[in-house]
């Protein structure tokens, strides 16, 4: 039987074997850490553009979505959604964020008590509410509200709600706040939003 050795190979093959275990090793690291966003949350928080810009920085949650829910209006938009109120729907990995984790972040980024909108906002359309699509989503919500009620020592009007169905908004709605960012930034602080959470979280 014939021994090969590394002399019988061309020089040609060698090189491409030697550059190709480089490239094969980066695409697995790639892959490994590419999240994976099998889970969504529904939150409500005021205006959605402000929701969206505030979950979009957190690691391992991905493209938030714009929309409407809690209504029973078919195929609501930004004129008629009456019935619905303002949420996003926030893909996320759970192997990077969990659903509690989310959960205790939202709660702190916005005025949980106020049960009439949100800063400026006013109404029904602006109200706050944590929309679950599973009794564990259900108990992680619970647990989080009491949480962050024992932490401000008061009562969270913020519901917890069976999400029905999400309905996406309107284009011109997804990603304001990249596609808009001196309009976006102007309503946020004349709206008071930032500073009213830091005075109801002491923060």
């Amino acid at each position: 039987m014939r021994r090969f050795t590394m002399k019988h190979f061309g020089a040609g093959l060698i090189a491409a074997l030697l550059c190709a275990a480089p490239f094969a090793i980066a695409q697995q690291e790639e892959t490994a850490s590419t999240p994976s966003y099998s889970a969504t949350a529904v939150f409500a928080g005021g205006c959605f553009w402000c929701v969206e810009a505030d979950l979009e920085k957190l690691e391992g949650v991905g493209d938030v979505v714009s929309g409407y829910a809690g209504g029973a209006v078919p195929n609501p938009t930004y004129r008629n959604h009456e019935g619905h109120i303002e949420v996003v729907r926030a893909p996320y990995d759970p192997n990077i964020i969990s659903y509690r984790e989310l959960t205790d972040y939202f709660l702190r980024h916005i005025d949980v008590l106020d049960s009439g909108g949100q800063f400026c906002d006013r109404g029904h359309s602006y109200t706050t509410a944590i929309f679950y699509n599973s009794d564990e989503q259900k108990a992680d919500a619970e647990a989080s509200k009491a949480a962050a009620e024992a932490e401000l020592g008061q009562a969270i009007v913020t519901p917890i709600r069976s999400l029905d169905k999400f309905w996406i908004a309107e284009d011109y709605h997804q990603e304001y706040y990249k596609k808009n960012p001196l309009r976006y930034k102007g309503y946020r602080i004349s709206c008071g939003r930032d500073r009213r959470v830091a005075k109801v979280w002491g923060k």
